[in-house]
């Protein structure tokens, strides 16, 4: 983790934006194939569960590299470390991109969980070396805004590239916008020293000792598994399910990005009244929507408004849970959110492999009712903490 530095000479807009740009790239690389599941299992012949394995792979290896990379990259200016890890990114797609057959695809993801992992969490804890004090708050909320971002607008935009020129151009086009983040970010941001984080306890201790960030790491863990076991195949979902035709496929996923960012505004205004009860409105959202598509979801028109509520009640995922650990740990803000980091991508890559089994051993469906399902403890851990 790194730690404040001296104030900055600038205001530090143009960094911010340039590590922004970064995260944004990287959790786009990390989420894209939610968006390609069909075209690149069939093109590289492997089912569909197996092709889940590209969101598991680099979920699992980021979850790792988090805490890992951190500490064996203590001397090396974050600027570079930053640089380095989203080159890695941009390699990996194109190596995607290129790739002959499944085997090199699932190796390439590998190293976008590396890239993740990393950049994540060291860019988490930048935003007091970037910009004057008074800024740092917000400038914070717009890095991590680049998570949500790439949920609700890059996998899309992603999916789109793909339907008009194939899933390879879709890779291509991510590695190329991770290369422009790399010149971006050694241009604007400046040399930042190594430096410990000044936390009065480390991950592992907050997670034994303190019961509200306990209780906002199995929030995280529970919400983000349920929704990536059925987003992991929304493309497969609204094929089959809602029998909407494939030219629809990329459009529809535009409107559930533009619905993820109505509900990440909607959920950072309620936010600032009362955090547990905005999270449980997205547990609760998250529990009913994937059922209720299982339902009555069997048509273009209800399939797509469902995907639409679905993009709603997930937007203010990562704001809601990101606010929910700073108010639970306000003086260890950075071990908090590496937490967060691990929590998240641990339940990324989880949700996608429970989805893959559940995907190929029963209807498709299957994955909507175990996401909903799954929702609803995160519900009651929430009813339970706010209690107490």
């Amino acid at each position: 983790m790194t730690a404040t530095a001296d104030p900055p000479a600038t205001d530090g807009r143009a960094a911010v934006a340039a590590v922004t740009l970064g995260i944004f790239a990287l959790m786009t690389s990390e989420l894209l194939p939610v968006g390609l599941l069909t075209p690149v299992a069939t093109a590289l012949e492997v089912s569909e569960g197996v092709a889940g394995l590209m969101v598991t792979a680099p979920g699992l290896v980021a979850a790792v590299a988090a805490p890992v990379l951190t500490t064996a990259a203590a001397r090396v200016d974050r600027r570079v470390l930053l640089a380095a890890l989203l080159a890695l990114m941009a390699a990996a797609n194109l190596a995607c991109a290129a790739a002959p057959h499944f085997g090199v695809v699932l190796a390439a993801r590998l190293a976008v969980g590396v890239s993740v992992g990393g950049f994540w969490a060291v860019a988490g804890g930048l935003a007091a070396r970037l910009v004057p004090e008074r800024r740092v708050a917000r400038a914070t909320a717009v890095v991590f805004g680049g998570v949500s971002a790439a949920s609700v607008l890059g996998v899309p935009a992603g999916t789109l590239l793909a339907d008009v020129a194939g899933w390879r151009a879709a890779f291509a086009g991510v590695g190329a916008l991770g290369a422009a983040a790399v010149v971006l970010l050694l241009v604007l941001v400046p040399p930042l020293p190594s430096r410990r984080a000044g936390d009065r306890r480390d991950a592992l201790g907050l997670l034994c000792g303190a019961p509200a960030v306990r209780a906002g790491a199995a929030i995280t863990f529970l919400l983000v598994t349920a929704h990536f076991t059925a987003y992991t195949f929304v493309r497969p979902l609204l094929e089959r399910v809602a029998e909407v035709d494939g030219r629809w496929i990329g459009p529809l996923l535009l409107a559930y990005g533009a619905a993820g960012m109505a509900g990440n505004f909607a959920a950072g205004a309620a936010l600032t009244r009362d955090v547990p009860r905005t999270v449980l409105a997205i547990a609760v959202a998250l529990a009913a929507v994937p059922p209720l598509f299982a339902l009555a979801g069997t048509a273009p028109a209800s399939g797509a408004v469902l995907v639409v509520l679905w993009g709603l009640a997930y937007g203010g995922v990562s704001v809601s849970l990101q606010t929910w650990m700073l108010r639970a740990a306000p003086d260890d803000a950075e071990a908090a959110s590496s937490l967060l980091v691990m929590a998240f991508n641990l339940a990324i890559a989880l949700g996608a492999l429970a989805g893959g089994r559940v995907a190929d051993a029963f209807p498709l469906t299957g994955v909507l009712w175990t996401a909903g399902l799954l929702a609803l403890p995160a519900a009651l851990v929430v009813l339970t903490t706010k209690r107490r």
